[in-house]
């Protein structure tokens, strides 16, 4: 650890591993489990983004298209909770993440396929730097962090409750211990610094609607910094 934040919590800057790690395999039981449960709770299947080379873990990405009661694009990371995290306590060893995104989004524009990226860096992050991620966490993409893409502000990314998910699906009971499921909520440059000053609730309280909603061009809900009577910020 090496910094706390203005929240009280502490704030972690993770060195890149030495070594390649080690090639991965799908686990098929792990994959049959994590397909029936996304499909009793959410919605069919439409498709599998399949991950080509998998270091450490295999991580594929189901894809629930909208349907009749739930009009949103589905995104849910599919073998992140191969293996456990370094995480505080068995309970949150294992994980898997989830994004909603627009009825417009389109999965087969490659201009659009940034939020498919980001979830499998966040899935394959506490494998290959030795730690763990969990509720209320925030990633940076990059330090300093840089825009996800062309067209979006967006930079970060926090994990979160999920809210537009049924009773039941926040958890998956596995023989190896319980897979939670976390909503990732994309983020502005100043919403990361509120967070780390004030803490995610207070954050997540400004969002109106899920915070796992994926909206590209949607402004900070972040307040803006007043100036101060020589003009700086306070």
């Amino acid at each position: 650890m090496d910094e706390i934040s203005g929240s009280g919590a502490p704030i972690w800057r993770h060195a890149e591993r030495a070594g390649e790690g080690e090639f991965a395999r799908g686990d098929e039981q792990l994959i049959d489990e994590l397909s029936a449960h996304v499909e009793r709770h959410l919605g069919p299947v439409e498709s599998v983004n399949h991950e080509i080379v998998s270091i450490d873990v295999h991580v594929d990405l189901l894809h629930v298209a909208p349907a009749e009661g739930r009009p949103c694009h589905t995104l849910v990371t599919c073998g992140m909770s191969a293996k456990p995290m370094q995480a505080p306590e068995p309970a949150l060893e294992r994980a898997e993440l989830l994004m909603v995104l627009p009825p417009s989004w389109d999965p087969e524009d490659e201009a659009s396929a940034w939020p498919m990226g980001t979830l499998r860096f966040l899935a394959h992050m506490p494998h290959e730097y030795a730690t763990w991620l969990g509720e209320g966490h925030t990633i940076p993409n990059g330090d300093p962090p840089e825009r996800y893409a062309r067209g979006t502000k967006l930079c970060g990314a926090m994990l979160v409750d999920p809210v537009l998910v049924p009773e039941g699906f926040a958890v998956l009971e596995r023989p190896e211990g319980p897979v939670r499921f976390y909503g990732v909520a994309l983020l502005h440059a100043d919403e990361m610094e509120l967070k780390l000053q004030q803490g995610a609730e207070a954050l997540i309280a400004l969002f109106e609607g899920a915070p796992e909603v994926v909206r590209p061009d949607r402004p900070s809900v972040a307040p803006p910094r007043r100036r101060g009577l020589f003009g700086r910020r306070r």
